[in-house]
């Protein structure tokens, strides 16, 4: 691979520290949009691949430890082509041992993937689109590796927390991050909305869609911190900032519980769809 940017870097190494992460987070807890309801978000991106008896390649960008291409490759389609690319070694490594041989894994960017041309019918992405640097080249790269009419389907990030824990968690963790927490810029803010989105596609893609997908959890109090933890920019808090934020939080979102003791929040997810013109 070429010479990381920083951001590259930071990531590379968490997903180091941290494999399997994302599945962990996301792979177990359901998701729903106003129209339709998924065991999971990974299974939002499932459904859209279809299972046919004719050939098609589908390629996850940022595959992780390989979950979905693991629920893909359970189908058994005998005609099904799985390409995984990923940054990281380790979770490249976790993806190898989970998944069945026929599945292809490769060390690699999305600003250059080793893939060629015109070779993939379905670009799928789950929750990594959002923290790409040079996101233009990674949509022309999406655009160069997917056969005319090949289709780009991707989860990104929407919001982080829903319902009112969010208010309390930003009104409790900005005047520690302003302070405390060393600048390192994620991806391109143009990811965060539907307009940024046109703006990206406009020209290479049509059909540009989106849905909104909440994934919708009732942690305690202890379980949401832990899963908090697990995300980049706490990750990068020093142990004592990290305390007092713990220590912030906890107090803070305190009223929020219910009387099992339980928290009613989750996490908000954006579908973006298109087709290669």
């Amino acid at each position: 691979m070429t010479l990381l940017t920083a951001a590259e870097t930071y990531l590379q190494d968490f997903h180091q520290r941290q494999v399997g992460v994302t599945s962990a987070a996301f792979a177990h807890l359901p998701a729903n949009s106003p129209a339709d309801s998924w065991a999971s978000s990974y299974d939002v991106l499932t459904s859209l691949v279809p299972a046919v008896d004719t050939p098609l390649s589908v390629l996850d960008l940022a595959c992780g430890d390989g979950h979905l291409l693991g629920l893909l490759a359970a189908r058994q389609q005998p005609r099904l082509q799985l390409l995984g690319v990923d940054m990281s070694q380790a979770e490249l490594a976790a993806a190898r041992a989970a998944l069945p041989p026929s599945v292809r894994l490769l060390l690699g960017r999305g600003q250059a993937l080793d893939v060629p041309s015109a070779s993939v019918d379905y670009f799928v992405s789950h929750m990594a689109l959002m923290l790409m640097d040079d996101i233009e080249q990674v949509v022309r790269e999406m655009r160069r590796v997917l056969r005319p009419g090949g289709q780009v389907a991707a989860i990104v990030g929407r919001t982080f927390l829903l319902g009112e824990v969010n208010e309390v968690f930003m009104r409790v963790f900005n005047p520690i991050a302003s302070t405390e927490l060393p600048p390192l810029r994620f991806g391109d803010r143009r990811t965060g909305s539907e307009t940024g989105w046109r703006e990206l596609l406009d020209g290479a893609f049509a059909q540009v869609t989106f849905d909104d997908i909440d994934v919708p959890w009732s942690p305690t109090r202890a379980e949401l911190w832990t899963a908090l933890t697990d995300t980049y920019d706490i990750d990068r808090l020093d142990d004592d900032a990290r305390q007092r934020l713990r220590s912030a939080f906890l107090d803070a979102v305190a009223p929020l519980q219910s009387g099992d003791g339980t928290i009613a929040t989750g996490w908000g997810l954006r579908l973006v769809r298109a087709r290669a013109a």
